[in-house]
């Protein structure tokens, strides 16, 4: 007997949708004895569909997508459906038998009549029917739609009833509000009419979102139970699970729920990679650029992605209520980094101003640029370079007073105080909304298997079965993985040894490229030489860093996938790890060598550090490599916001949405009649980029605060810049979230996870780097140590001559003097160079000179005292401000004592019932003996099985 003679089915038809009945049979194990209902769309009744947001019936929500692609047969046409489900339905009423399969597929004897597609194809099709029988097995409704205007492309729709979702919410202990309603209690006195002015003044930056409010009153919150659903707020069925939670609920079925084939168990994630189904989302509400039809998405879309709102507050509760606490969670500290830039900028502002202020009152710029004290330096390289004039580096010294001048230190030691407030600010205002969005006793419970740990155990447990004939349930273990960590390790050292190279041939460019300038004949091409290598060469640092910021993450993801993490929170976690480390190397490396290597190991005149024996080291200019610093960071810090977060964030999504929609356009045009249909919404959202996860976006954030942090005392305007491009930054990203992405799970989040860590190391990262800049980079404590020690007058006049050491031309070694006529007008017998040498006319000629030694014990001692001065002021900074806010913590605790309340009154409630029935009980007892005394004993046998039954109910 065939299979198909083991389903009883019965099918009958009301508004166009059919209803199976399918009885399963224990040994087949597809379906459980229950309603299916199996829907084909008719064209025609689009619009009771509502644009592809409900089932055909237009009354069911679609709660989520799965998507799926398959051949069609002859004509590049699909078979209409509704005939095969009108002729399984009437060979059904005439006595034959048929096998509707699970997800509404044709019956069996149809399917022979079809031409075969190949095996690859009919193994995903009868994956897909096992699947979404074993869906309906838990309790989901699903519809199936092949008649759309994708070409090739099939949806099912999956709607979870009210019992599914209480049951899933109950399990996965998702706090509801409650009928109890309390008041928040409100600040008093002083700080209520503070709060109350703010607010006022705020008014025109506050979102129109009417959940933007300050909240005056709340529901509490518990976790949901069935058993006690008189508890919860349930006046509104239908809203009482929004979108949100629904698509959530739903996700955690697809992901619970597998299909099992010859040993092998595929949930949604395998069934993903596996190409079964080509996507799973849940859909968006409706058209954002709709004006009749209102919805979150399109309120979002104005109050929130548009770039006319830049200057408001965002609407967080909103989009926690739309895509979720995790992506809500990265908008919030977004918006409190860009907020706490505010302050910053302004400081930096001040701090420039001050520079250009006192730039005529600077003495040792000054006397670099007067002519009486024009000295005469020592070439800059090897035979092509010649002798040149210190008045000649005027215009650098004068521009590295802007931002090498006593306001820095200070501005320093603000920023590293900057970063701890913003990271105690960060953790009060995440506590906060831990409790708007009841989410201060949620603990993250232990996520499913990835797919590829699934198949990576399933291959391990085939080949032990097939060794050892065992079939105990397997892990992957450390020896497992040994090859995939030493392939990680290996690669990483390799990759960041790539950038070091990189950055090396970038040194060696430099120093060809400056001695090939020297050698012009344009005057103004040899005067510019410095300006001309370090602006090219900068260019080529950004360019290589941007190019090698997309190899690193490619890398990094696949050096996490060879290790085949269990779970996609260990997947994650690991891969920013990576990810982090590498584009940390590749941003920052070109500036640490320009702070802390260049001109550090160069010798002197007459005994210089050769590379390749040929190629003698860099020198920085007189005025220090401090402006050569801000030169670098500035243009790879704006570079890579102008171009890299917002060029490519913006231009590679519309391009992939281009080549789709060409893509579609042309196949769908050999088919007139589907082109001629109005998309469903599903059909839209297939189309749009499917949502990555957000370690690109925090990653491009936390790079840049490593840019306003770590090198802020080069370049003070740098919170400056980031704040533009936050400003823009937050409305580009909630753009794409909008317009250009299918929307994400919602996934619960309490914080921001790995990303809190990383922050704090670079805020303690940023206090050491910025004590060394200080020290060592820039010439803020040589001037100290000359003006204390060594000033004749307590001035810094002298200062420049001071650091000048002095070289006798004839103590070149042969072939490295200049071979060029020098133009002076006047013979070379000594040249100048900085250093703290003896002069050639000492006895110990070119020695280290005791003034070196005590500007560089001054400059440790700088960095100790600095490091930690600043460490100790924000541990306190940290130590004084509590983590929760005192009226959130109060409201916490207030919280508890009230659901205690709800339950002790639920309690009295039953006790009283259970004594007035057996109060009523009792007295009805007692007449019936003084009415009946003559009852017989089945009769008060009866009553007394009553009586116990009341009482046990």
């Amino acid at each position: 007997m065939r299979e198909n003679e083991k389903y009883n089915a019965t099918a009958e038809e009301d508004k166009g949708i059919h209803i199976i009945n399918i009885k399963a049979i224990e040994d087949i194990g597809y379906i459980q004895p229950e309603t299916v209902l199996l829907n084909s769309l008719n064209t025609d009744q689009d619009s009771a569909c509502k644009h592809g947001l409900c089932f055909q019936d237009g009354e069911r929500k679609v709660d989520y997508i799965l998507a799926y692609t398959f051949k069609k047969s002859s004509g590049n046409r699909t078979p209409n459906k509704k005939s095969h489900y009108n002729n399984s339905v009437s060979s059904q009423r005439s006595g034959k038998e048929g096998q509707p399969l699970p997800g509404g597929v044709h019956d069996l004897e149809t399917a022979e009549a079809e031409p075969r597609v190949d095996y690859h194809e009919d193994d995903k099709r009868f994956r897909r029917e096992e699947y979404e029988g074993n869906l309906i097995e838990t309790g989901l409704e699903l519809e199936k739609d092949e008649e759309t205007k994708l070409h090739g492309v099939g949806f099912v729709k999956i709607h979870a009833p009210w019992n599914v979702l209480c049951r899933e919410a109950e399990f996965m202990k998702l706090k509801m509000p409650t009928k109890k309603v309390y008041h928040i209690n409100q600040a008093q006195g002083l700080v209520n009419k503070i709060n109350s002015v703010l607010n006022k003044i705020s008014e025109p930056i506050q979102p129109k979102v009417a959940d933007h409010r300050p909240q005056t009153v709340k529901h509490l919150s518990y976790p949901f139970s069935r058993e006690k659903q008189h508890l919860f707020d349930m006046s509104d069925k239908d809203s009482f699970f929004d979108s949100k939670t629904r698509s959530s609920i739903v996700y955690e079925l697809l992901k619970r729920t597998t299909c099992t084939k010859a040993k092998y168990s595929m949930g949604i994630t395998s069934l993903l990679a596996n190409g079964v189904y080509s996507a799973a989302y849940p859909l968006h509400d409706g058209d954002y650029e709709s004006i009749s039809e209102p919805n979150d998405r399109k309120l979002l879309c104005d109050e929130w992605a548009s770039y006319g709102v830049f200057y408001k507050y965002q609407p967080i509760d909103l989009v926690r209520k739309y895509f979720g606490e995790k992506i809500a969670l990265y908008f919030a500290w977004l918006g409190v980094y860009t907020q706490m830039l505010i302050p910053a900028s302004v400081v930096g502002i001040i701090v420039f101003l001050y520079g250009c202020a006192t730039l005529d009152d600077d003495i040792p710029s000054m006397e670099m640029c007067d002519q009486q004290y024009n000295f005469t330096m020592c070439p800059l390289c090897d035979k092509t370079c010649n002798y040149w004039k210190i008045s000649s580096a005027c215009a650098t010294a004068r521009a590295s007073h802007l931002f090498d001048n006593p306001a820095t230190v200070f501005f320093s030691v603000f920023m590293a105080l900057w970063a701890a407030t913003f990271m105690e600010h960060w953790k009060r205002r995440q506590m906060r909304l831990n409790y708007r969005w009841d989410l201060t006793g949620f603990e993250e419970e232990e996520d499913h298997p990835r797919a590829e740990y699934e198949a990576k155990v399933l291959q391990k447990s085939l080949r032990k079965e097939f060794k050892f004939k065992k079939t105990e349930k397997e892990k992957l273990t450390w020896r497992d993985r040994f090859p995939a960590y030493l392939t990680n390790i290996v690669g990483i050292l390799f990759m960041i040894g790539l950038t070091f190279a990189i950055v090396f041939g970038v040194i060696v460019y430099r120093i060809s490229t400056a001695a090939a300038l020297a050698m012009s004949n344009d005057a103004a091409t040899r005067a510019n030489v410095r300006v001309t290598v370090t602006a090219t060469a900068v260019i080529i640092n950004l360019v290589v860093i941007l190019i090698l910021d997309e190899v690193y993450g490619c890398i990094a993801r696949w050096l996490t996938q060879i290790e085949v993490p269990k779970t996609d929170k260990t997947f994650e976690e690991r891969l920013i790890f990576k990810a982090f480390l590498l584009k940390f190397v590749n941003a920052y490396t070109p500036i640490f060598y320009v702070a802390f290597f260049k001109g550090r190991f160069t010798g002197r005149p007459g005994d210089y550090v050769y590379i390749f024996q040929s190629f003698r080291m860099e020198e920085c200019a007189p005025g220090g490599c401090l402006m050569e610093l801000c030169i670098q960071l500035s243009i790879i810090m704006l570079g890579k916001q102008l171009i890299q977060n917002n060029l490519f964030e913006i231009g590679i999504p519309k391009m992939k949405k281009l080549i789709r929609y060409i893509k579609s356009r042309r196949e769908t045009c050999t088919d007139h009649e589907e082109h001629l249909k109005k998309k469903q919404r599903y059909e839209m959202d297939y189309n749009l980029e499917p949502f990555a996860g957000l370690t690109p976006e925090y990653m491009e954030m936390i790079i840049q605060f490593g840019f306003v942090t770590l090198f802020v005392a080069s370049f003070p305007l740098a919170p400056l810049f980031a704040l533009l491009n936050n400003i823009i930054e937050i409305r580009l990203d909630a753009k794409k979230f909008i317009s250009e992405l299918r929307r994400p799970v919602a996934v619960r989040a309490k914080d921001i996870g790995i990303w809190y860590n990383i922050l704090r190391g670079i805020g303690k990262l940023a206090v050491i780097i910025n004590a060394f800049v200080i020290s060592f980079t820039s010439d803020f404590i040589p001037r100290l140590v000359y003006l204390y020690m060594y000033s004749a007058d307590g001035t810094m006049h002298g200062f420049v001559n001071n650091t000048l050491s002095y070289f006798n031309v004839s103590d070149f070694k042969p072939g490295t003097g200049p071979n060029m006529d020098h133009d002076l007008g006047y013979p070379v017998e000594v040249c100048r160079y900085k250093d703290y040498r003896e002069p050639p006319w000492s006895e110990n000629k070119y020695d280290i000179t005791k003034e070196f030694w005590a500007v560089l014990a001054a400059r440790l001692a700088f960095v100790i005292v600095f490091q930690n001065l600043v460490m100790f002021m924000s541990e306190f900074v940290d130590w004084i401000i509590p983590d929760i806010p005192k009226d959130i913590s109060e409201q916490i605790h207030r919280e508890k004592v009230l659901m205690v309340e709800v339950f002790l009154k639920e309690e009295q409630g039953k006790l009283q019932m259970l004594e007035t029935w057996k109060d009523r009980d009792k007295k009805r007892g007692e007449n019936l003996n003084s009415q009946s005394p003559k009852l017989t004993r089945s009769q008060r046998g009866s009553s007394a099985s009553a009586y116990s039954y009341r009482v046990d109910v």
